[in-house]
């Protein structure tokens, strides 16, 4: 029975994933050709060609998305972009949406330094244990301002398996460790709950960084 067992469990490693793997490709794919309903009737592969091709619509979504970037990337596109945004904010629930969703896809996709580049070490949800954490901005504001800390780094701490949840912290620089992984190994840690850790070769010149005490980070408890 235990031979049977580990063959079993043998079998479902290299299955399961793959069978994942092709349920999600089948998915997007589906999902991303509803995008050619946006051509004309006339324009579509199955009146021009005579069949479907499974996949173009991929290629039509990443085209349609690179011209946006293109055409908001000017001056021209941005002031568009700002009354588009001006009239969404005249609507209330609308409004509230579209920014949250607006400010998280920046904070993902941003180019700026200081949104999601980077990975910390940090000491939660009490000392002696650690966890991974995203800095979000450095930015000060009347919240970083009262903490009385100097140098107050803003931190999202995500959840297992999903990353889209979480805590936010602000925490000072000098009781965190930023960590050499970059932000992608960090969140396939995550997700995979520890499962996977990116391989990593310690640098023999951090090394008393990493040997040096950390003042410990121990988060206020709300007194009931």
């Amino acid at each position: 029975m235990s031979i049977f067992k580990r063959y079993l469990i043998a079998g479902l490693l290299v299955w399961l994933p793959l069978g994942v793997t092709i349920a999600a490709l089948i998915f997007l794919v589906n999902f991303f050709d509803k995008s050619l309903y946006l051509l004309p009737v006339q324009y579509r592969p199955e009146a021009l060609l005579g069949f479907n091709i499974p996949g173009l619509g991929i290629l039509l979504s990443l085209s349609m998305i690179w011209l946006t970037g293109m055409l908001v990337a000017n001056f021209l596109g941005s002031k568009i972009i700002k009354l588009w945004e001006s009239f969404l904010d005249q609507i209330p629930l609308v409004r509230s949406i579209y920014k949250a969703v607006k400010q998280i896809a920046e904070a993902v996709f941003g180019n700026d330094d200081q949104t999601f580049q980077k990975a910390f070490l940090i000491q939660y949800p009490r000392s002696g244990l650690w966890t991974l954490a995203f800095q979000t901005s450095t930015q000060q504001g009347e919240a970083q301002a009262k903490t009385g800390i100097n140098e107050v780094v803003n931190l999202f701490v995500p959840t297992t398996p999903n990353p889209t949840s979480g805590f936010f912290i602000m925490a000072s620089k000098n009781e965190i460790i930023e960590l050499d992984i970059n932000v992608d190994d960090a969140l396939k840690m995550v997700i995979s709950g520890g499962v996977v850790v990116p391989p990593w070769k310690p640098d023999e010149k951090k090394q008393d960084v990493l040997d040096a005490p950390k003042e410990q980070f121990v988060p206020p408890v709300s007194e009931k």
